[in-house]
Parts: structure tokens; C-alpha cells; sequence
């Protein structure tokens, strides 16, 4: 059973109202139905991805007829799956929606040559990514023809999803976080630990957030995954604000984390700015 999540519109809700329930939306033609079947599909989480029926029923509110009934109907679309265990899972019409929308904003457009450009001036994997609540999301990658490489390529594809607190982009997308916002979303964190390197301290992780920012990029020192070391630098728009990451992950055995940075960061901030010009960010010697 899922815990109720800080930012769930349910907790605002006075006592006995739907959880689902919209009012300040509601006219003539608002569809309680389509509103419904849109709560389910947010029930689930990179927290909780697997639920069952009472799962969902109880986080909305819904009787568990009811919620069967919707559940199925997403399933007949596409929109859910359900596993062996009888319980569900988002399924790939999901991720179809979300990548037309990362489409539709130009960024996924804008920034591809610049990451086929730069895996070619360096021979290593480059990736895109933007921050969705706790997890780094990934709109574009540029995969290395390095032999070895597919070591630490992880399955990652646009569309994936990973921990952004144990990665350079998801970092790097934390530090420049508003204040109030990053201690919400860390304060919500479960910081499991997935190699000797994780971070597993909310304090360390917001000291090191602090340096990130300082710095200007981060780095992934095998914090996700053994001999994976990675770095990010900032992409942003017009209003100058950090709206995704682009990052260069390298096995530990072609080059250490040390010479990644002092050897192919400026290659990496020269294709996140030319990426953020794109954008239409000027620097302040350009305004």
C-alpha cells in the first residue's frame, strides 16, 4: 500500500471528498471519467510502480468496483500492464505520451546534433535528460562504439528513467532546484544504495548538491553503477533557467573520473551552452 505523497492534490481535499476530485476545474462539460482514469495512471510512481487494485482504490478514494473497472479499460489501451503477480504497471502508451511531449518542446530536436557531435569528438556515450519529481528522465543518447562500453550502458534509451540522486545529471538538475522545492523533493527521498559509492545521507547529498552548483556541473563517481563515471553541465533557456542536463558516461577502465573531467568537460559545457543557445539563453557577455 502506498504511502500518500506530500504533493498528492488528495491532501488538500475536504473530509469525505474524492480524492480524484477537481472542483475548481468542474464546468458543464468537465469529464469526471477521463479525471478518474488520469488519477489511476499518477497513482504510479518510481516509488511505487507495481500496484494492485486496493492499492489504487485506497490512495484515491474509489470503491474497488469502480477502480477494476477503470484499471481494465487503461489496460484494453495500453496505458497499463498487468504482471504475473496480478498487480499493474504503467505500460508504453505512457511513455509514448511523455516522449511526444519532450518532442513537442523542441529539446529533444534542438539538442541531437550537438550530442551525435559531441560522442563523435570524444568517443563516449552522451546523453540529454530532464528532472521529473525524484528520477532523471531521458529524452535523448547518443550511444559510444567504444568496445566495452556496453558494460555500463545500462539498457538506457530515451524514455528511461533512473535515480537522479545517484547520477551527474540528476545532480546536477537537483542543485539548481529552488530552495524550498530541492528540500521538499530530497526530504521525500528513499536514498537506497546501489553500489559502495552510493550517497545514502540526505545531508551529504544536499552538501554535495551545494558543490555542484558552485562548480557548475557534476560528476557520478560509481554512485549508480560499479566502474560507471559520468559528468553533466547545465542546459538553459531563454529565462535562464536549468531546464535539462547533458552528461558523458565512460567505463572506469578507458579513463578515470579525474581525466574525464580535466580532459572532456570543457567539451561537454561547450555543448550544453551551444545546446542552451538553441534555447535562447545568451550569456551576459552576449546580451
Amino acid at each position: 500500500m502506498p504511502k500518500s505523497r506530500s504533493n498528492n492534490p488528495k491532501t488538500s481535499k475536504s473530509a469525505g471528498e474524492p480524492a480524484w476530485s477537481v472542483p475548481s476545474l468542474r464546468e458543464p462539460r468537465y469529464s469526471q471519467s477521463l479525471e478518474r482514469g488520469l488519477a489511476i495512471l499518477g497513482c504510479f510512481t518510481a516509488e511505487h510502480p507495481v500496484l494492485g487494485i486496493a492499492d489504487i482504490a485506497d490512495e484515491l478514494g474509489m470503491s474497488r468496483s469502480t477502480t477494476h473497472r477503470y484499471v481494465i479499460t487503461l489496460v484494453a489501451l495500453g496505458y497499463l500492464e498487468q504482471g504475473a503477480s496480478r498487480k499493474y504497471r504503467l505500460g508504453l502508451r505512457v511513455t509514448d505520451l511523455g516522449m511526444s511531449a519532450l518532442n513537442s518542446t523542441g529539446l529533444r530536436e534542438h539538442a541531437h546534433p550537438y550530442l551525435e557531435e559531441l560522442r563523435q569528438r570524444t568517443s563516449y556515450t552522451t546523453s540529454l535528460g530532464v528532472l521529473d519529481g525524484a528520477d532523471i528522465l531521458y529524452v535523448d543518447r547518443a550511444r559510444s562504439f567504444r568496445r566495452g562500453q556496453s558494460k555500463i550502458d545500462l539498457g538506457l534509451a530515451p524514455g528511461s528513467r533512473l535515480p537522479a540522486y545517484c547520477t551527474a545529471m540528476g545532480k546536477l538538475l537537483l542543485a539548481y532546484l529552488p530552495e524550498e522545492e530541492q528540500r521538499e523533493l530530497i526530504g521525500a527521498m528513499q536514498l537506497a544504495k546501489h553500489t559502495p559509492n552510493t550517497i545514502t545521507s540526505k545531508k551529504a547529498l544536499r552538501t554535495e548538491l551545494d558543490e555542484v552548483q558552485a562548480a557548475g556541473f557534476a560528476v557520478n563517481d560509481e554512485e549508480l553503477a560499479p566502474e560507471l563515471h559520468s559528468i553533466a553541465a547545465p542546459v538553459r533557456n531563454e529565462a535562464r533557467e536549468v531546464v535539462a542536463a547533458v552528461n558523458l558516461a565512460a567505463h572506469s577502465t578507458m579513463i578515470s573520473l579525474g581525466e574525464l573531467v580535466d580532459a572532456l568537460s570543457p567539451h561537454l559545457v561547450s555543448t550544453a551552452d551551444r545546446i542552451s543557445a538553441r534555447l535562447g539563453f545568451r550569456r551576459d557577455d552576449e546580451s
